[in-house]
């Protein structure tokens, strides 16, 4: 008679397969879940940065499932890897970090994963507790784990030797390090995006070298940002731990209809059936719904009801935000309109600034400005300027 799993271990299961793109191996899973025995869950942060966008948020979901399934999450901050850099995806040579970047990047990295995880619940180490303390000589065995052509087997790595671009050696030690931390705190899982397969496989391969059961690897998607593309912060298309309430919901208001099924997918705990349902329905009240459980995510369910009602009063009642900047005109006399935009910082440049003009998508006073070069005076008292539907400044004289 066939094996019958319980419900609380398809629970369980489901809460790994939710949104998971690679789950290697499901089997293995599935025998530790049935055992019933806690399992020890790794995901390894660098302080590369110091903020978080929510393309981390997927697998920091994932864990706070698991957490209140009563796993183990054993979050790695990667002090020591920082300096490295991830090869992972990258098409030129990282630049190396030092330790006091790395550090002042650590300020409030592990906070930021407190808006997601329970940090009472997790077990947070630094991989510099163990790589601080490895000579030279085990740099050499750690090393002698891997072969050249077992590394340059990654697809990263061929597509840069193909274009003739640099690779360096100590890149080579960055999927070898975060393997030995799974060793180091003896992970019965991994989780990593997608780019982080073949990092995950090496820490396998050292558990198994070192007489541990090998962990199971699962990946998630890296997801898209406001513009369609990877999320990043490098192209300002990012969605960040540390954005205020009215700019989460404003920047998910601006996503692309046909990235909110990944959205809802893997920034909520909406139940699937729920999500066709809801993007049965009208485009925009989807996309409402989504902000709000955005900002419900990283602020909080109060927070989320005032960004919507506010959103709601500027952009279905044409009322102004309640918070837009005072500024000081900038100089003693008037100013094309473009560079004006461009020195309030209301745009990023004069092109974009004389783009926007044209396009319509200028408001002084609530009069729509046409010509991108007319000269605006210093306000008598001040001045409003809105740009597109989200910037604003009150300018005063």
């Amino acid at each position: 008679m066939g094996h019958t799993m319980s419900k609380d271990s398809k629970l369980e299961l489901a809460s790994f397969l939710r949104g998971s793109v690679d789950l290697i191996e499901e089997r293995e899973l599935l025998s530790r879940i049935e055992a019933g025995e806690p399992l020890r869950v790794k995901f390894g942060m660098d302080p590369s940065s110091p903020d978080l966008h929510v393309g981390h948020a997927i697998p920091l979901l994932k864990l706070r499932d698991l957490q209140e399934l009563g796993h183990q999450v054993v979050l790695i901050v990667g002090d020591s890897t920082a300096m490295v850099g991830d090869p992972s995806g990258k098409n030129q040579l990282r630049p190396q970090l030092t330790r006091e970047a790395v550090e002042a990047n650590l300020l409030t990295y592990t906070e930021q994963a407190g808006k997601i995880l329970d940090l009472d619940r997790t077990e947070v180490r630094r991989n510099s507790e163990w790589f601080d303390q490895m000579d030279f000589e085990g740099v050499l065995k750690l090393c002698a784990r891997m072969t050249v052509a077992r590394m340059i087997e990654r697809d990263t790595f061929q597509k840069r030797i193909k274009d003739s671009e640099p690779v360096g050696i100590h890149e080579f030690l960055y999927p070898l390090m975060q393997g030995w931390d799974s060793v180091q705190v003896s992970a019965d899982v991994e989780l990593g995006g997608t780019d982080q397969l073949f990092n995950l496989l090496v820490g396998r391969q050292l558990q198994e070298q070192e007489g541990q059961r090998p962990q199971i690897c699962v990946t998630t998607p890296l997801i898209n940002g406001t513009d369609g593309r990877k999320m990043s912060k490098s192209y300002g298309n990012a969605l960040l731990f540390e954005d205020s309430p009215s700019e989460v919901f404003g920047k998910t208001m601006s996503v692309e209809d046909e990235v909110m099924e990944v959205w809802y997918t893997q920034l909520t705990r909406v139940p699937e059936e729920e999500i066709s349902e809801i993007l049965a329905g009208h485009p925009r009240d989807a996309k409402v719904r989504l902000a709000k459980e955005m900002v419900e995510l990283l602020h909080g369910s109060a927070e989320a009801d005032q960004a919507a009602e506010a959103f709601d009063r500027q952009f279905r009642s044409k009322e102004l935000p309640d918070d837009i900047p005072e500024v000081a005109w900038p100089g003693e006399s008037g100013l094309p309109l473009a560079n004006l935009l461009r020195e309030l910082g209301l745009a990023a440049s004069g092109g974009e600034a004389r783009r926007l003009v044209s396009q319509g998508g200028v408001r002084l006073d609530g009069e729509v400005a046409t010509e991108p070069m007319q000269v605006v005076e210093p306000p008598q008292e001040e001045l409003l300027i809105q740009v597109g539907k989200r910037r604003f400044a009150r300018v005063r004289a």
